[in-house]
C-alpha cells in the first residue's frame, strides 16, 4: 500500500510519461494483462490511455489491471492512468 507522500511522487514521475498502452473496444484480453505485468516488472511505473471507442471506464479498467497485475493504482485522469509496481529484479524508483 502507497502512503500520500509515495503515491504524490510517483504522480510528479508519471507526469512526464507519455501512455505505452491503449485499451480499445476489445477491452482488457489475457495477453494485454500479460504485456502490462511484463512492462511494469521492467519499468515499474506505467501509463494506460483508454480510447475513446472503449466504452470502458478509466478507473474502472485501472482497479481491474492493477488487481490482476499485483500492482499499485496510483492516479487516474480523464481518460488515462497510472499504475506502479516494484520490480524483483530492476529496481529503478527509490520511494520516499
Amino acid at each position: 500500500m502507497l502512503t500520500g507522500k509515495q503515491r504524490s511522487y510517483l504522480k510528479g514521475i508519471a507526469n512526464n510519461l507519455n501512455p505505452i498502452f491503449q485499451i480499445g473496444k476489445n477491452g482488457i484480453t489475457d495477453n494485454f494483462i500479460k504485456q502490462i505485468d511484463e512492462a511494469l516488472e521492467a519499468r515499474e511505473i506505467v501509463k494506460i490511455k483508454v480510447l475513446n471507442n472503449s466504452f470502458l471506464d478509466a478507473k474502472d479498467v485501472a482497479s481491474e489491471l492493477a488487481e490482476k497485475t499485483n500492482a499499485e493504482f496510483v492516479q487516474s485522469i480523464g481518460n488515462k492512468f497510472v499504475l506502479y509496481r516494484e520490480s524483483r529484479e530492476n529496481k529503478k524508483i527509490l520511494l520516499p
